[in-house]
């Protein structure tokens, strides 16, 4: 599996992010144009059999995109599932803000923190689910 770049790990992070999540993180939005303003569709989400076999095409998922520039001219894009075009519109401004900002930076800092939450979270649900395995076996019998 390849690494995540910086930006490939916060992007992530805010698509998972909830809308109270970025708010808190974003503050007050900075000034900025909307390029593409936030616009609803849906996307083809495939599985696969088993985790690593055969894809298949599970169904659609509904998907928010918005894409913004600050007034220094930096770009910020985001996809988010769901309808909230005003969490896409957020996400672009933290992506576009991400990108000005030094590593380490309380913002840069802020979206660690969130993905340690997620990540922990994710940790958690699987923990739980795999305390209800059941393990079938067979038992044979004397003859």
């Amino acid at each position: 599996m390849t690494q995540k770049t910086p930006r490939q790990s916060w992007m992530a992070t805010l698509a998972r992010a909830s809308r109270s999540e970025i708010e808190s993180l974003l503050g007050d939005p900075p000034d900025h144009d909307l390029l593409k303003a936030p616009e609803t569709g849906t996307v083809m989400v495939e599985g696969r059999a088993g985790g690593a076999g055969r894809r298949f095409n599970l169904g659609e998922a509904t998907v928010t995109r918005c894409v913004v520039r600050l007034s220094n001219g930096r770009m910020g894009f985001s996809y988010a599932l769901g309808r909230d075009g005003r969490k896409a519109r957020l996400a672009a401004l933290l992506d576009a803000r991400l990108q000005d900002e030094a590593e380490g930076s309380g913002l840069h800092k802020g979206i660690a923190t969130l993905a340690a939450r997620q990540a922990s979270a994710r940790d958690l649900a699987s923990r739980k689910a795999a305390a209800t395995k059941v393990d079938f076996f067979t038992l044979v019998r004397g003859s």
